[in-house]
């Protein structure tokens, strides 16, 4: 190979390769600035094919899709003065690239570092002006609105960040606190137990009450009709037996007599003595002589 053919490959190869360096592709889901010996020339480099001077001009990427900081729990104190552990995650994007890498170098854990205390303070801050109850529940959503609408223009000034949302994934109560909170609540609970359980023995005493006086009431009213029955058949009993004995007076009078012996004399050994002129024998005489 001659010296000028091997001229022209290493021509030809180094138009390839400052070529190459000097083309570079900025993707839809990114944001970049170009430097020139590390000044900012271009802060905001859109989308598309692009042409540098190798050396010369560096290219710095970074992630315009909306990012996730899963910050650590920290310890707040209510406006009552309680301490709770709450744990949250921050969504962020770069807005300003130029911003972003002055005060970052495009670095997310440098910019997590300095992201991270302006979302401490905001939260600490918004939880101090709020109740345990009010943090919890009621006024959650609120405090999140709030707190991402004043960190939103802190950090778009200071460090070219939009902030998406912030929000609080757990609230926890302090492991110290936490038995004597749960003791507390055992304790009203065992109170509202033993209200219950009062309520409920008043009222089946009533029902108990109530239920005697019915039982005493329909008692008294059954008792009161078998009388007026019992003595109604009674009535109608003695009218037929008065009617049966008219018929015939002496055998009615003999009939009871016979009743009274065996009233008398139901056990075995009993004895009877009677008189000779007793009715008992001149009744039978008389009997005997009316059967014959």
């Amino acid at each position: 190979m001659s010296g000028k053919s091997m001229t022209g490959l290493v021509i030809a190869l180094l138009i390839i390769v400052v070529g190459y360096n000097s083309l570079y592709i900025i993707k839809e889901t990114d944001r970049a600035v170009l430097l020139k010996f590390g000044e900012i020339v271009n802060p905001d480099i859109k989308p598309g094919l692009h042409i540098r001077w190798p050396i010369i001009n560096k290219v710095r990427k970074f992630d315009g899709r909306v990012q996730t900081l899963d910050a650590q729990p920290q310890s707040y104190l209510t406006v009552e003065k309680k301490r709770l552990v709450v744990d949250s995650f921050i969504k962020w994007r770069v807005i300003d690239p130029q911003k972003y890498y002055t005060a970052t170098s495009g670095d997310e854990y440098k910019a997590a570092e300095l992201l991270f205390p302006n979302v401490d303070a905001g939260l600490r801050n918004q939880f101090g002006e709020r109740t345990l109850t009010e943090v919890v529940s009621g006024e959650r959503d609120e405090l999140m609105l709030e707190l991402v609408d004043s960190l939103s223009v802190q950090t778009k000034e200071e460090l070219g960040i939009e902030m998406i949302d912030i929000r609080v994934k757990k609230i926890d109560l302090p492991q110290e606190v936490s038995a004597s909170v749960y003791e507390r609540m055992r304790t009203e609970r065992e109170r509202e137990a033993r209200e219950l359980r009062s309520r409920g023995k008043e009222l089946a005493e009533g029902i108990q009450a109530d239920a005697d006086r019915q039982k005493a009431v329909i008692e008294a009213n059954a008792y009161r009709d078998a009388q007026q029955v019992r003595g109604e058949g009674d009535a109608m009993a003695a009218k037929i037996y008065a009617e049966a004995y008219n018929k015939d007076p002496e055998f009615y009078a003999f009939y009871r007599s016979l009743n009274a012996y065996k009233e008398a004399f139901n056990q075995q050994g009993d004895i009877l003595v009677l008189k000779p002129d007793s009715d008992f024998f001149r009744y039978l005489g008389n009997s005997s002589g009316k059967g014959k």
